[in-house]
């Protein structure tokens, strides 16, 4: 390692294991980045995970920031988290202040040569107040541009914009919108996150494809639109042969499950990437049916869409923006307009009738992906912080 720059990766959302079920696309980037860079990597504690290990050449350490038996705030999405349940609004205050101080020793331990900070809220609040001389680059995933819109929130915002060297983030409309907010237009970019194709593909190897079989894949969460989904499928009873898996777990199951009793529908909660290889290579049609949900939030590039793709399922998404810069309409997938079920049952519809059809578009999303992968995306995460560190 010696003679390489020194990176320090700051995040929320990082799996305690390579299979238990959270997303692991800044696990995925990160150890690529740790082909070019002695890399350690700051998180906060989840049940299960280790308090400092070594995985694929990167260091990972976790702070604690709360009583071990309440200690769940960062077991998923932070944002979605604190709406489910109110009461972890204790914990938000000690999780910046464990974050801060953590932060502090990491950047005194591992003195880095540039910062990968994932998050403008919380951790690029905490840099500012602990990593303000070190070079960042910060990479912004979605919620923290679409939500946490209130003045304060956004003055942060503001704030560690204006500090950072380069951002990145997942499509043009979060691009727009951060510039707007204070981020320099020549240095913030579209970059989004990879998925690990190949991991993905040899996973799901040997396993037969069912034509009439539909995946659904991420949290059960109102910006995922599920309940879209469901509503669209009602429309399809009378389609013999199709069914849908769920593969997820959030705040609305219970709800989604209800909307879905009577159809040939199986909620399979949260799965590791073993499982989702596996249920991404059986499913003939992964639907992706994102919208705005009522706070403004929304995504920006789902991974598991990419995956999806990569791993030969025809995807059908929602039109908005950084999923159809991903997906070509009716060439390597097909684009729907975001909460509009009649129109989803009817490209749905079309899809279970025409086999020809779905052989296609799985071919040239095959091909689409490679565009995504984590060794094209990470080569390009790496050349951005090689110039920061220059």
């Amino acid at each position: 390692m010696t003679g390489r720059p020194r990176l320090l990766v700051v995040a929320s959302t990082f799996p305690a294991s390579a299979d238990d079920g959270t997303p692991a696309f800044i696990r995925d980037l990160a150890a690529y980045e740790a082909r070019e860079f002695d890399t350690e990597v700051l998180v906060p504690q989840v049940r299960g995970a280790s308090r400092v290990e070594t995985v694929e050449d990167m260091t990972v350490r976790r702070f604690r920031y709360f009583p071990r038996r309440w200690e769940d705030l960062a077991n998923g999405a932070i944002i979605e988290n604190l709406r489910n349940r109110r009461s972890r609004w204790l914990q938000v205050l000690p999780f910046f202040v464990a974050e801060i101080v953590a932060l502090r020793r990491a950047v005194r331990r591992h003195r880095p040569d540039v910062l990968h900070v994932h998050w403008m809220i919380p951790q690029g609040v905490s840099a500012l107040l602990a990593a303000r001389n070190i070079p960042w680059v910060v990479t912004t995933l979605g919620g923290d541009v679409y939500a946490l819109n209130d003045p304060v929130s956004r003055r942060l915002k503001r704030a560690v914009l204006r500090r950072a060297r380069a951002v990145t983030t997942m499509n043009e409309e979060m691009r727009r919108r951060l510039v707007d907010l204070g981020a320099a237009d020549e240095s913030t970019t579209v970059l989004p996150m990879g998925a690990d194709v190949e991991t993905i593909a040899v996973a799901g190897a040997g396993i037969d494809r069912d034509p009439g079989r539909i995946l659904f894949v991420g949290r059960l969460v109102e910006k995922k639109g599920a309940s879209v989904l469901l509503a669209a499928l009602r429309a399809l009873a009378d389609h013999p042969g199709w069914k849908l898996d769920v593969v997820g777990d959030g705040p609305l199951r219970a709800d989604l499950e209800r909307q879905a009793a009577g159809l040939p529908v199986t909620f399979h909660g949260t799965a590791g990437r073993t499982q989702l290889a596996a249920a991404y290579a059986r499913a003939a049609i992964a639907v992706f049916p994102s919208k705005a949900a009522s706070s403004g939030d929304q995504d920006g590039l789902p991974v598991a869409l990419l995956e999806a793709m990569s791993a030969g399922c025809v995807v059908v998404g929602s039109r908005i923006s950084g999923i159809d810069a991903a997906v070509m309409d009716r060439t390597s997938g097909l684009l729907v307009p975001p909460d509009d079920a009649p129109e989803l049952a009817r490209t749905l519809r079309e899809l279970l009738h025409d086999t020809e059809f779905q052989r296609r578009i799985s071919a040239a999303g095959m091909e689409r992906a490679k565009d995504f992968s984590v060794d094209t995306i990470g080569a390009r995460y790496c050349a951005l912080l090689h110039k920061v560190v220059g």
